[in-house]
């Protein structure tokens, strides 16, 4: 199962173990059993000895095949079910070192927070994941952490490819998907913080009362993707003080696959990217307060005075000056039933969502790079795949035309203007489009739809306050001032021509140092 270097690597890990754990394996005679009885052997052969047992357990009641992570003679709630490997191998040996007691790679104040969860009840999670999704791993090891930590609290992550009949069962349409005790309790991705924030219902007000106590900043960023996190690594090294509130940190750089033109790196991905991000502002002295959705902003009422930002939370952040980097979010298509069946059909995501869609029918929308690509991804999966493009012709680079067209299971529909999605109150059905050559209507018969028609920049907090274009991006001059004196802003949500990550950072850069600049050119108020 694990080839040698993988092996190698594995054994270095496990020698972090800390307390003697133990797996327990819930397996028939399967194939798929089989593999995962391999893989739990393959790993307790690289193990220190006393270090790791393996035991059978009944399978009656359990999910076969699975496996149980605890501590010996305890039971943490760890548990896989399926083959974790592919992105989810990471997720398995942390939940190993955890479960021993290997501190995890998190600010102490959640780890404590956790510890002291007292729900009442225990609370049963169960995430559905498939191995491609790159937001899985995050979500899975986060309620991994929850159980090790906490003995109230139980996590499962499941491959849902392998238990197609629960996917279909419970409608799974998009992962990460997430249940707590038999309900619904979130789907896509989700960080620690947040998890924990919508289990201690009292958090959110905690944390708020902590914001509004902070003082003044010199320069506040709202926004952490990568122009939020170029300006605050460059006001930090300026000696100022300095504030980050971000929405989520990394913002859409946590949704990109594959990265492939970011200059001196050869190829990344989002997440890896973001963590690095983070881990870089961090090494500063930065404040940096995430899951913080700004909701207005208030200009200082005289020159040079503080301008203010409020969160969603109820909090506010008072500054001298304020770079603003909110970025953008993928754009809908705004028709009937798009909300309606969001993660029961639509998605956003064809490497997260893709696999669940293997033997099925669906649609792309949008034929720029981003549908172009999804529809050749997807077309290895599924049965058809049907690209709908509103242009008279698709808008990707020739190259991935060329592979598009060779594909015998994709057909590719152009001057074509999506009108409603349909479905059975369930899932998905059909997608019905208007030919805008002739003005008639059409429907398509499918399960599955993935949108892929550009962004929109997340500035409506800012009407009325800041000049904005038509297009709702905050107007910006070559220094990234704004109209309101000293308010900035940087990356995707500006009127900046390019949206990539490299332009975003400069801009970002820019913000900064002109914010800086406005800071010593501009005296407080007596």
């Amino acid at each position: 199962m694990l080839d040698s270097n993988l092996k190698t690597q594995l054994k270095g890990y496990l020698e972090r173990l800390v307390q003697p754990i133990e797996i327990v394996t819930f397996a028939d005679d399967s194939a798929n059993a089989r593999q995962m009885l391999e893989l739990v052997a393959d790993v307790a052969s690289v193990a220190p000895a006393g270090k790791l047992g393996v035991r059978v357990g009944a399978i009656s009641g359990e999910r076969v095949p699975s496996f149980q992570i605890s501590r010996a003679g305890a039971d943490t709630g760890v548990r896989f079910a399926g083959l974790p490997m592919g992105h989810e191998f990471t997720s398995l040996v942390l939940a190993l070192l955890q479960t021993s007691g290997y501190p995890p790679k998190v600010e102490a104040a959640l780890v404590e927070q956790i510890k002291a969860l007292d729900p009442g009840q225990d609370l049963v999670f169960e995430t559905y994941m498939s191995l491609t999704c790159h937001n899985c791993p995050d979500v899975v090891q986060a309620f991994n952490l929850l159980a090790a930590l906490n003995p109230k609290i139980r996590h499962t992550a499941i491959e849902g490819s392998m238990f197609q009949a629960e996917i279909d069962e419970r409608q799974i349409m998009g992962v990460p998907c997430v249940y707590l005790n038999g309900q619904m309790f979130s789907s896509g991705r989700m960080e620690l913080a947040e998890i924990l924030a919508k289990i201690d219902t009292g958090a959110a007000a905690r944390e708020a009362a902590k914001i509004t106590a902070q003082a003044p900043y010199d320069m506040l960023i709202v926004g952490g993707g990568p122009a939020g996190a170029a300006a605050a690594i460059y006001a930090a090294r300026k000696g100022i003080r300095t504030g980050v509130a971000a929405e989520r940190f990394g913002g859409q750089v946590l949704d990109t696959m594959g990265i492939e033109n970011f200059i001196s790196v050869k190829e990344t991905d989002g997440p890896k990217l973001a963590a690095a991000l983070e881990q870089h502002v961090r090494q500063h002295d930065v404040d940096v307060m995430n899951l913080q959705r700004a909701t207005a902003l208030i200009p200082a009422s005289e020159p040079g005075g503080l301008i203010e930002v409020k969160l969603e939370n109820g909090a506010s952040l008072r500054s001298r000056s304020v770079v603003i980097s909110t970025g953008a979010r993928w754009r809908q298509m705004n028709v009937p039933g798009e909300d309606e069946y969001r993660n029961k059909g639509v998605a956003y995501c064809p490497h997260c969502d893709g696999p669940l869609f293997k033997g099925k029918r669906v649609a792309v929308i949008g034929g720029g790079n981003s549908g172009v690509e999804a529809a050749i991804d997807l077309a290895g999966i599924v049965r058809h795949v049907t690209l709908i493009e509103f242009d008279s012709k698709l808008r990707a680079d020739a190259v991935l035309q060329k592979k598009l067209f060779s594909l015998p299971n994709v057909t590719v529909i152009v001057s074509a203007l999506s009108t409603e999605v349909h479905g059975d109150g369930q899932k998905v059905s059909g997608l019905s489009y208007q030919d805008r050559t002739n003005g008639t209507m059409h429907r398509v018969d499918l399960e599955g739809i993935f949108v892929q028609i550009g962004l929109l920049p997340n500035s409506d907090w800012l009407r009325g306050t800041v000049a904005l274009s038509g297009r709702g991006e905050v107007i910006i001059d070559d220094r990234g001032q704004t109209s309101v004196p000293g308010v900035f802003a940087a990356g995707d949500v500006t009127t900046v021509p390019f949206k990539q990550i490299i332009i975003a950072m400069g801009a970002g850069s820019t913000a900064a140092l002109s914010a800086f600049d406005h800071l010593i050119r501009t005296s407080a108020p007596a």
